[in-house]
């Protein structure tokens, strides 16, 4: 977990975000997995240009992979695996916005101490290593990461007691969700798709990010990764550690809630109920 390996994997989501943008710009193909979730060959081009250069920088080490986990679960993982979700919010895509992104993870013992969030049709990359810090870089998709733009390191804010500012899923908002916001002292909501939301929290722009509807440790693994670094938090929401690694479970995250500030849900007493 060091910064050469952080830099060879900055290039590779780069790498992954150009193939999405070029397939975009041409046709998606879309079609229907068996959950009836979207999945289009911008899905596929993505996870064939990271599994490549996931062999060659990671030669040897699992890599479970949203799509290629669509068709065989493996049977049982090391302690050290990678995470990835080559196009992490289809439907944004679709509708033709730009807040769809590449997460990829290192997962050790049950923690993802390594994360990239990119965001191709932005030009922008977070990414951080647990304990080491938390970084934005605004890099064009398709570049290495050496032509980066700006880099910015990133860190979460204090929760403030009043006006807190919640970042919510465009798709995914339930009634659970509703009814814990109706508790907190909010003053404004971010409405977006994908893992950016993780990173908003990252670098101090939201609060508070809870999904207290089902989805999948390759949706969640690189933002908290990326949070964490940071100086943020995710756990489940009786406030209980997030583990990775669920193989019996078919990878599934029921529920959780990530914070900027570590101490915020003690001092607002919030335990969500999944």
């Amino acid at each position: 977990m060091d910064r050469r390996l952080l830099d060879e994997l900055t290039t590779i989501v780069s790498q992954a975000g150009a193939a999405i943008l070029a397939i975009r710009a041409e046709s998606l193909a879309v079609r229907r997995k068996a959950d009836q979730s979207p999945v289009t060959a911008a899905d596929h081009a993505a996870e064939a240009v990271i599994l490549k250069g996931l062999a060659r920088v990671l030669p040897g080490v699992a890599v479970v992979s949203e799509e290629a986990a669509a068709s065989a679960l493996p049977a049982g993982l090391a302690d050290t695996f990678i995470l990835v979700d080559p196009l992490d919010g289809t439907r944004e895509l679709l509708a033709g916005r730009d807040e769809f992104t590449v997460n990829v993870a290192i997962v050790s013992s049950g923690r993802p101490q390594l994360g990239l969030v990119g965001a191709p049709a932005q030009g922008l990359i977070w990414r951080g290593i647990e304990g080491q810090g938390a970084e934005r870089l605004r890099l064009a998709a398709g570049t290495a990461v050496d032509s980066a733009q700006e880099r910015a390191s990133i860190r979460t804010r204090p929760c403030p007691q009043s006006g807190m500012i919640v970042a919510v899923s465009r798709s995914h908002l339930d009634a659970k969700t509703e009814a814990l916001l109706a508790r907190l002292p909010v003053g404004n909501r971010l409405t977006c798709g994908s893992a950016v939301k993780f990173c908003q929290l990252a670098e101090g722009a939201a609060d508070f990010y809870p999904r207290l509807s089902p989805t999948c440790e390759w949706d969640v693994a690189a933002g908290h990764a990326v949070l964490t670094a940071a100086g943020g938090t995710v756990t489940r929401p009786d406030g209980t550690a997030l583990d990775y690694g669920g193989v019996a479970r078919n990878f599934r995250v029921p529920a959780f809630v990530a914070w900027g500030d570590p101490s915020a849900a003690s001092k607002l007493c919030v335990r969500a109920s999944a």
